[in-house]
């Protein structure tokens, strides 16, 4: 992938001393027509100090949530107790909550349980989707009578969340299979996910928005090419849920796991969500079988039964509290369409990249975000040499966004809280420190892949990164 220049105005370097009057006019133009911005008074945000802008890696506070958790550990958990898996609805919370999220992610009821962690989820899936993947008889045994699968790689994006590729490296192993990574960005060609796929293919695991750069996968295009090669397709929808249209049932996607406490703001360490295919449920085997997946739990059987529906997905007790925040923290969805998300998400990079553009001292900065609408996420990625002295700053003086070592500024938009002046204040403040901070003169330009393909630790990166919120 090429960095894509940002062509500097002729006033680039003097206006980033103060706001540009013509933006600042658009910007307020563009929030007064904006039909989502009354939905901004709902979140808790410290304006006008701050302007966060990280929402993809940790989604704002509603304001309604600390009551509604109020009520849940005093009234349902300190008076009700135990009454409450019943009398509160506890018990049915993950089925329940994983409904209100499966309209965001163009799914039909009882196809979305909530509960565990993303990884936890990607594991389900991917060896869950291995396991649909090789009906009974479907192996070659050769002369020593030794089983193997004639579907027998894994393909996995190889930009992926490192994570999701630990995962799938772990599952190839359990199953008896080989880990293929591949580019889900590039066309054809070798290393390509379409010029990979064929007879061995079993399980395709791929982000359906890259981490890095926000990239926007063709979630259409390579589920029909997967299945057309006799596979099946897991999307981890961390960085699109709540952002965009995803369209699962309608275009044919077999599994997908996503989180919760980015775009849908269910807070630090909400659960995730297990989505699985109508057509798969009757199917699916899941390798973390649990007494909340069983199809009577309280017969305490040693011997194990599914339950019917995505319920399979379940494993263990749900974490009550974080699952009753997430399900408060849904209610800001009520009465909104993701279509005007994406069209606000859309327009509020395109703004951003604009006056970056006006603000940012030439040559200072590059995008990494596609300038495609189709092949863009709700993220702007920019390389800039000095990333994580300038991200310090920029956090230092109220304008939160994180950092992807060793040289990518990210910036998150989320459409219902972010305004156009939030982006507009972004760029000028980045504009601001960039005229300040000495550039670096690398001795060698960084790799392509240091971008896109490494696999460093989250836990490992300056405090000018996300922290925990960005892992999946």
């Amino acid at each position: 992938m090429s960095d894509s220049p940002l062509a500097s105005s002729a006033s680039s370097v003097s206006s980033a001393k103060g706001a540009a009057p013509q933006l600042v006019e658009r910007a307020a133009a563009l929030d007064a027509a904006d039909v989502l911005a009354p939905l901004r008074d709902l979140f808790v945000l410290d304006r006008p100090a701050t302007t966060y802008l990280d929402g993809n890696s940790l989604g704002a506070l509603p304001r309604h949530v600390p009551a509604r958790l109020q009520d849940v550990i005093t009234r349902q958990w300190g008076e009700l107790g135990i009454r409450s898996w019943t009398e509160s609805g506890w018990w049915t919370a993950p089925e329940r909550i994983g409904d209100r999220i499966a309209p965001l992610v163009g799914a039909a009821p009882g196809s979305v349980v909530v509960g565990d962690s993303t990884s936890v989820n990607v594991f389900k899936a991917v060896v869950g989707a291995v396991r649909l993947a090789a009906p009974a008889g479907d192996a070659a045994v050769p002369a020593d009578g030794t089983a193997v699968p004639v579907r027998d790689e894994i393909l996995v994006d190889a930009t992926t969340f490192p994570t999701d590729g630990y995962i799938a490296r772990s599952a190839a192993r359990l199953t008896g299979h080989r880990i293929v990574p591949v580019d889900p960005a590039a066309a054809t060609g070798p290393g390509s996910l379409l010029g990979s796929l064929g007879p061995r293919t079993a399980v395709v695991l791929v982000n359906h928005v890259d981490f890095r750069t926000g990239r926007l996968h063709d979630l259409p295009g390579i589920t029909a090419a997967a299945h057309d090669a006799g596979g099946l397709v897991v999307w981890d929808l961390c960085h699109s849920a709540g952002a965009l249209p995803v369209g699962l049932d309608a275009h044919g996607v077999d599994l997908a796991v996503g989180c919760t406490y980015k775009y849908l703001n269910g807070g630090p360490g909400a659960p995730a969500f297990l989505y699985v295919a109508e057509r798969h449920q009757s199917r699916f085997d899941s390798p973390l079988p649990g007494w909340n997946s069983h199809a009577d739990p309280f017969a305490m059987s040693p011997d194990f039964a599914a339950a019917e529906g995505a319920v399979r997905g379940r494993v263990g007790t749900p974490d009550i509290l974080s699952t009753l925040a997430l399900d408060a923290a849904l209610d800001v969805w009520e009465g909104v369409r993701i279509e005007d998300v994406r069209e606000k998400s859309l327009a509020l990079t395109d703004f951003f990249l604009e006056c970056v553009a006006e603000y940012a001292p030439p040559g200072r900065v590059r995008s990494l975000t596609p300038a495609a609408h189709a092949e863009r996420g709700s993220q702007v990625a920019l390389r800039c040499a000095e990333a994580p002295a300038v991200m310090a700053a920029l956090i230092a003086r109220g304008v939160v966004g994180d950092l992807r070592r060793p040289d990518v500024l990210r910036f998150g938009f989320t459409p219902l809280y972010t305004g156009f002046a939030d982006a507009e204040r972004a760029a000028r403040v980045l504009g601001e420190i960039l005229a300040e901070v000495p550039a670096e003169v690398p001795a060698q330009a960084p790799a392509e892949t240091s971008v896109e393909g490494s696999a460093e630790s989250p836990a490992a990166t300056p405090r000018a990164d996300a922290g925990p919120g960005a892992n999946e």
